[in-house]
Order: C-alpha cells, then sequence, then structure tokens
C-alpha cells in the first residue's frame, strides 16, 4: 500500500481534492423535462495511455504489481492523455410565461485532466533504474486539477419560430481548490551510468491555490461562466423530422485570490547525495536540507499573488434524425469537444428506440480521452416524472484490462404542471 501510495502522490493529485446530466447542461434535457425540478450527476474517467485496471487502482487505491503495469503499459504512446470529470447538481425550470421559462441550479464540479509522456510514465512506476546512462523526457507534459461550485441563472425561449429553442445561463463561481502544473521544453531527468549523480532540468510552471483552505467551505477563487443552446427543427431528406442542437458550457474563468501561490523555473539542480559521518550522531540540520519546500523553493521563483485560469469548456453538437409515424426510431450523431482540458475531438453515434413511456439507446463513439467508447442508457419519461440512467463508457468495466474509460450518468426528475 505504501509504494502505491507513491506512485500516486506527484500525478494524480487527486489526493489533494478527494474525487454532469450527461454533457454537463441542463437545456439538452428540457426538452423531456419542461418546467420541473432535478437532481443529476455525470462521472466519466479514461486515458488513452492505462487500462482501467489501473486507472481504478490509482484513483480509488489497491495494489498495483508488475503484472498490472506491464499489461497496461502496451496502451503508451509518447504522448498519453488521462481526464477525470466528476459533475452533480440540483436544478429547476421555473414557469415564466408561454414563451420562456427561467433556470436556477446550483452545481460541484471536479476536474482532472493531464497529458504524459511515456517516460514520465515509466519514472512514475518503474523508477530510474531503466533510465542509467539515459535521459527521461519529461517535455510538454502538464496536470490540471480543480474543483469549484456555482450558483445559474437563466432563461430558456422554447417558441423560438414556433418550434426553436434557444437558452442562456450566468453562473457565479466559487473556486475551491486547483493545481496547475506545466512542463516546458528541456524538461528531463538524467541519470549517471553507475546511478551516482541525477540532474533535473527543470523547464516548468506550477499553481496552486491556498493549501491551508481545502475543505468545500473554502473561498479561494471567485469567477463566473456562461451556458449558450441553441435547437431547431429541420427537414431533411431522411426520416420524418430532424433536430440539431448546439450547447457551449463552462464559458468563463476563476480569479484566484492572494493567498494562491506560482512558481516558475528554469534551472538545472545536480544531486549526488548526502554526506553522514555519523548514522548514529544525525543531525537535524542534515534532514532539515533534505526538505520538499526547500527543494522547490531552490528550484523555482515562488511568488504570492493572484491571478486567472479559464474553465474548461464544453461544446456540444447532436443531430438528430426521427424515424415512423411515431417516431420510435431516433438516430443521434454528434461531436464533442472539451476546451482546455486536453481532451481530443470525440464524435459519436446513438440510435434510440422507445417503447411507450421507455426509451433504450446505444452509444459508441472514438475520441476523448480513450480511443473507443460504448455504452448504453434507458430513459422512462411520463407525465409527471423522468428518469434517465446510462453510461457512454462501458468497455473499462467489463473488460478493464485490454481497454480504457468508465462512465455514468443519471438524471432524475419531478415535472411541474
Amino acid at each position: 500500500m505504501t509504494s502505491n501510495k507513491n506512485y500516486i502522490t506527484f500525478f494524480l493529485i487527486v489526493v489533494c481534492f478527494g474525487l454532469k446530466a450527461q454533457y454537463n447542461t441542463e437545456f439538452i434535457n428540457y426538452g423531456n423535462i419542461k418546467r420541473s425540478v432535478s437532481v443529476n450527476l455525470d462521472f466519466d474517467m479514461g486515458s488513452n495511455g492505462m487500462n482501467s485496471s489501473l486507472t481504478n487502482k490509482l484513483i480509488f487505491g489497491g495494489h498495483i504489481d508488475n503484472d498490472l503495469k506491464k499489461e497496461s503499459s502496451k496502451h503508451l504512446r509518447e504522448k498519453n492523455n488521462f481526464g477525470l470529470n466528476l459533475n452533480y447538481s440540483v436544478s429547476s425550470f421555473i414557469k415564466g410565461n408561454s414563451k420562456f421559462d427561467f433556470l436556477i441550479g446550483f452545481k460541484n464540479q471536479e476536474i482532472l485532466n493531464a497529458t504524459y509522456s511515456k517516460d514520465f510514465y515509466n519514472l512514475l512506476f518503474y523508477g530510474n533504474e531503466p533510465y542509467r546512462g539515459l535521459t527521461a523526457n519529461l517535455e510538454n507534459c502538464n496536470i490540471n486539477a480543480l474543483r469549484f461550485q456555482e450558483v445559474k441563472f437563466g432563461a430558456i425561449m422554447h417558441k423560438v419560430d414556433s418550434v426553436g429553442k434557444i437558452g442562456i445561463s450566468l453562473s457565479f463561481l466559487k473556486g475551491e481548490q486547483l493545481f496547475y502544473l506545466k512542463t516546458n521544453k528541456n524538461s528531463g531527468l538524467f541519470t549517471s551510468s553507475d546511478g551516482s549523480e541525477l540532474v533535473f532540468n527543470s523547464n516548468f510552471n506550477l499553481a496552486i491555490s491556498d493549501t491551508n483552505n481545502k475543505k468545500i467551505g473554502g473561498f479561494n477563487g471567485m469567477g463566473a461562466s456562461a451556458d449558450i443552446y441553441f435547437e431547431t427543427s429541420y427537414k431533411s431528406k431522411l426520416g420524418k423530422r430532424s433536430e440539431l442542437l448546439v450547447n457551449a458550457n463552462n464559458i468563463g474563468f476563476i480569479h484566484w485570490l492572494n493567498n494562491s501561490v506560482q512558481y516558475s523555473s528554469d534551472s538545472s539542480l545536480h544531486f549526488s547525495g548526502y554526506q553522514v559521518n555519523n548514522i548514529i550522531d544525525l543531525k537535524d540540520s542534515t534532514l532539515n536540507r533534505i526538505n520538499r519546500d526547500s527543494l522547490l523553493r531552490g528550484l523555482t521563483n515562488a511568488r504570492r499573488e493572484n491571478f486567472n485560469t479559464n474553465i474548461p469548456t464544453n461544446l456540444v453538437i447532436i443531430n438528430k434524425i426521427y424515424f415512423g409515424n411515431e417516431e420510435r426510431f431516433c438516430l443521434q450523431t454528434g461531436f464533442r469537444f472539451i476546451f482546455n482540458a486536453n481532451h481530443t475531438p470525440y464524435v459519436f453515434v446513438e440510435p434510440e428506440y422507445r417503447v411507450k413511456n421507455v426509451t433504450f439507446s446505444l452509444h459508441t463513439g472514438y475520441g476523448g480521452y480513450v480511443r473507443l467508447n460504448v455504452g448504453t442508457a434507458v430513459t422512462w419519461n411520463c407525465n409527471n416524472w423522468f428518469l434517465r440512467i446510462g453510461s457512454n463508457s462501458l468497455q473499462g468495466f467489463v473488460v478493464p484490462k485490454s481497454s480504457s474509460g468508465q462512465g455514468l450518468f443519471f438524471s432524475f426528475a419531478k415535472k411541474f404542471k
């Protein structure tokens, strides 16, 4: 267990952070729930450089043996991405008039994403022994982890040109925690052939929010964000009718307050050990030199100041084509991209079939933080209630050793008259 903790100390800063409705947006569900109050959860996690067995051990704990590390390393590329999103919210669409309704919501968002090199992975899990006489490449790696809460106010016009919808909301953000690290060109760790000397070429930027105020009540930053939604029906050669949905959310920033710290470094650290003449008479002064904070101060230019960061912005575009007289079958195709989040473009296909009040759907997508996603969902929609539960990433649960990616979304709503 101790060795496992050492593995995740540097890479997954979720130790400091503890741990979306689908696609992290309220507006997409409006067509089903109308005026209502709802609770929503969205969780997804994956990496194109690790399998799910390893990411589960890193996040949730457990023993990592050599067989697991070897099996997971088959997924490695020279550059790899990792992402974790956990969002939960309570929101309500409130009666406005015959053409629009109001939106109010409360949400907690926890985001971790990273880009890491193959050498970074090997150093993390195997140490520097394989790099005797070599330099491990640590260039252009980054970790971005943040947690924030928001209060949202908005409105949706649901009869634009009789069938279209336009929604917009503004949110006040409370920044709770931030950890940001980016390594730049020439960052690397050299190990001499006999292992007697290390040379760390440090070229990085690091930003951390106030570490003395880390609980959910911590007020370490404030900011604002906006969500924009557009939906319209149109005629096409396929199907009975078609719809186009465009949603952009989390368009905003957080201003981190004065107790936040920024570090920058562009220097080299040579380390050849400490000389201890008498282990029985080891002085505190010797131990004090082996100190994480003193090493960081020696390497970096540290400054305590306020600064701004952009939060990851989510863009979703969905096209729906309905078939049949009762529109029981719907074929969805879509595109998703998360800006400022080490995310690659994601395309997906999602067929749906409705039987009375229950709709069954399948999901297949490529991109994002993993290579291939496969999922399913079930929706129950009646006059007074709405329930949707599913996953766009089931493969990580079913075959965790040979795939990556896990997810779960849940939405439950009580409709108003």
